[in-house]
């Protein structure tokens, strides 16, 4: 019986994803769902077979899916980005009131494509870079180095872009999959000023309490 829907990912364990809706973004109820959203990345893609995401579409339900954190975790900024996120698009649905909020949303950047980074050996990795940075082709992302430390093989980008996950496993076998890249058009991504909008003294409003308004009939 619903009209729209939301679904909330996270990584798998031991693997951290960076805030980010994966949407399919032509059609535009989903389009305008997900810039309502607020995420610093889209990711435009079509839904896995199976999926709920699939099964929503095929009745005529726009869905989006938001990503982010590792299982079994907390991850306090990023669980804030994805309140923050639903309840935008409750706004922007006439279920919630508009927030008195006079800040404009920036644009998110869009992602065609995403890759995936693997181990070139077995041993003992070492990350380079975090969550969200942008990286440039060739760009060292960690290392692997055997166990007594004696030999490092880097890790680097194949492509450029925003690094949206990666594995915390310190112990890695060759193949596994270390990064995971979204290739993006060129653009500044202030990583700091994000984290920061999302910081408890900056997120305390009343008016992002659902029970402070009514909900449309």
């Amino acid at each position: 019986k619903c009209t729209h829907g939301i679904d909330l990912h996270t990584g798998g364990r031991h693997r951290s994803n960076f805030p980010q809706i994966r949407a399919q973004l032509d059609v535009p109820e989903v389009r305008e769902m997900t810039n309502a959203f607020g995420a610093p990345l889209v990711i435009n893609s079509k839904e896995r077979d199976g999926s709920l995401r699939q099964c929503a579409t095929a009745m005529g339900v726009p869905v989006i899916l938001y990503e982010s954190c590792e299982a079994l975790r907390f991850d306090e900024v990023y669980i804030r980005a994805g309140e923050k996120g639903v309840l935008d698009v409750m706004r922007h649905l006439g279920m919630l009131r508009k927030s008195r909020s006079k800040k404009a949303k920036t644009a998110p950047m869009i992602s065609q494509e995403t890759r995936w980074v693997r181990a070139p050996a077995s041993g003992i990795h070492r990350v380079l870079v975090p969550l969200g940075a942008q990286v440039d082709r060739g760009q060292v992302l960690g290392v692997v180095a055997d166990p007594m430390g004696d030999d490092e093989i880097e890790v680097k980008a194949p492509v450029s872009g925003i690094l949206i996950g990666r594995s915390n496993l310190p112990l890695v076998y060759a193949g596994d999959a270390l990064f995971h890249i979204a290739r993006v058009r060129a653009k500044d991504f202030e990583f700091e000023e994000y984290h920061e909008e999302l910081l408890p003294s900056d997120y305390d409003h009343p008016e992002d309490d659902p029970s402070s308004a009514p909900i449309a009939q």
